[in-house]
């Protein structure tokens, strides 16, 4: 009771009668809070304390703290600053101020107030650790060399600094001469670390035989030490050594110790970057490599989907799907992992699977693209009563929103034409293009529908010409313009933008060839007729 009414009359009395002893308590009040989370409570109760008796240094330091933790720099920065001016011996209430300083973003002068306090206590490291950060992030290599002396002075020599040497050294140019340092290091205190970083550097220099014999030193120190079994691996695979390569390897995929993102990481950028010839020749040792990774983290998602687009881009599709289900099946609650095993049956053309996964994952997920690919399959499938039961729902679920309604109403008019319903088809279509007058889709398939069925071909030329105006390199677009010039009796205005279809895809379309081949006997150019009726031939059926 006695803290609670003390606060109490702090808080009701002028700040001027609080005595030293009322301020000392409450500041241990105010530390409380701060330590248990009540920052809020806290920083009211210490600024209120800073009027109280401005003099005491320790009641701006937690206040710079509790402002710092608001991430209220200017304040901090206030309240730091005056705790220095009390007592600038204090090396807690420097190091705020320096670290403000570079949160602030002005490292100039966090590296000034740091060199400050490297000066004013030199029996302290930490600060020369901090500034020797600062230093080798703003690329001040010189003074980082002057800092690692320092500490060596302080510390003696060590496996962490002769690292950090050798990494400024490589930073500045003169890798050489931190590989000096390595080997003179390592003549004296043999490690797998320095040792691995030596590999590296003769790795890197082409020297394999010497990084070879790094590697190997460093491995009969710490048989286990990973960084030398990916070095000793990759002087194998570059010496197109693949057996000793892939026996090299094996520790590193067995490990259940190595996370499974890291062994995911080194086989997707090994399928990236290997010649696909080598994949193919060494297939039996890559796959097995895959195989212990898989074997190692069975149930991790991130390890299954890398496994799958390994068999996926080595051409074993049907292999790289058995991964991919079971990387969807074992984490339901992953739109990631649904979504990519619903690309994966799209792209292999499993309409069946495709419509059951791409609506239960609809189903649980709301996402509106697996509506899309349901009803893609379903259009594969010639379920077109499913692609109207899709569009439907979206009509009646997303009724203001105008994109969404345009495009359901452009798949439901497909599907009342594919059933043979033209006069719904139409009139979903008018709906349509009352919300976009300019929809492309709808007004390409309604143009086409209309000039198959010979009808309002006046109609159809206006809304054919808006198409290729938004999209003049579409060749379906084009093509359907094309063609209704063509049963006006316009093949000469038709021909060009038959000739424009056949550079954009054109001629991958029975149909557009067919069509061309037509406008073309119609002109008298009967041979060239000839030819793209051969090239129609050549594909397969398209259904108009």
């Amino acid at each position: 009771m006695r803290k609670t009414l003390i606060l109490i009359s702090l808080c009701c009395l002028p700040v001027f009668c609080a005595s030293a002893q009322e301020v000392e308590a409450n500041l241990i009040d105010a530390v409380t809070l701060y330590s248990n989370g009540n920052n809020k409570q806290a920083r009211k109760l210490l600024q209120t304390l800073s009027v109280a008796q401005p003099e005491n240094d320790a009641v701006w330091y937690y206040l710079a703290l509790s402002a710092l933790k608001d991430r209220d720099l200017d304040a901090a920065q206030e309240a730091g600053s005056k705790a220095v001016a009390i007592d600038s011996a204090n090396y807690w209430y420097r190091r705020m101020q320096a670290r403000l300083r570079v949160l602030q973003n002005l490292p100039e002068e966090g590296i000034a107030l740091y060199e400050g306090m490297v000066k004013d206590f030199p029996d302290n490291d930490g600060a020369l650790y901090e500034v020797l950060d600062l230093y080798l992030k703003n690329q001040k290599y010189e003074k980082a060399l002057k800092a690692l002396d320092e500490i060596e002075k302080l510390r003696g020599l060590s496996e962490e600094v002769v690292r950090t040497r050798y990494d400024v050294y490589t930073a500045m140019g003169h890798q050489d001469e931190g590989a000096a340092l390595l080997e003179k290091f390592n003549e004296q205190y043999s490690v797998p670390s320095v040792l691995s970083m030596l590999g590296d550097y003769y790795l890197a220099d082409f020297k394999d035989s010497l990084a070879l014999v790094r590697y190997g030193e460093a491995l009969e120190l710490d048989s286990a030490y990973m960084p030398a079994v990916l070095g000793k691996s990759e002087v194998y695979r570059r010496g197109r050594r693949y057996k000793e390569y892939f026996q090299t390897l094996e520790p590193f995929f067995h490990s259940e110790d190595i996370p499974a993102s890291t062994k995911s990481m080194y086989i997707g950028n090994l399928t990236r970057s290997l010649d696909p010839k080598i994949l193919q020749i060494h297939r039996s040792g890559f796959d097995s490599l895959a195989v212990m990774a898989g074997a190692a983290h069975p149930t991790d998602s991130t390890m299954l989907s890398t496994i799958g687009s390994y068999y996926y881009s080595t051409g074993r599709t049907e292999e790289a799907g058995k991964w991919f289900r079971k990387c969807a099946d074992l984490y339901p609650e992953s739109l990631s992992q649904t979504a990519t095993y619903v690309q994966y049956l799209q792209l292999q053309k499993q309409w069946e699977p495709l419509k059951e996964r791409a609506l239960d994952a609809f189903k649980r997920f709301g996402e509106l693209a697996f509506l899309d690919y349901a009803s893609l399959a379903c259009y594969e499938l010639k379920d077109f009563d499913g692609i109207i039961r899709n569009s439907e729902y979206v009509l009646s679920a997303y009724p203001k929103d105008k994109e969404l309604r345009v495009n359901a109403l452009s798949q439901l008019g497909d599907a009342y034409h594919s059933k043979g319903d033209a006069k719904n088809a139409y009139k979903t279509y008018e709906k349509a293009l009352k919300l976009n007058p300019d929809y492309a889709p709808v007004l390409n398939n309604y143009a086409y529908y209309l000039s198959v069925e010979g009808k309002k071909l006046k109609k159809a030329y206006n809304m054919s010409k808006k198409t290729v105006e938004q999209e003049p390199d579409n060749a379906t677009y084009l093509d359907t313009f094309a063609w209704i010039l063509h049963l006006m009796g316009k093949d000469l205005e038709a021909k060009p933008f038959f000739k424009h279809a056949m550079l954009y895809g054109g001629k991958d379309s029975a149909v557009i060839l067919q069509h061309y081949a037509t406008v073309l006997e119609a002109l008298g150019e009967t041979e060239n007729a000839k030819v793209y009726r051969k090239q129609a031939a050549r594909l397969e059926p398209e259904d108009e």
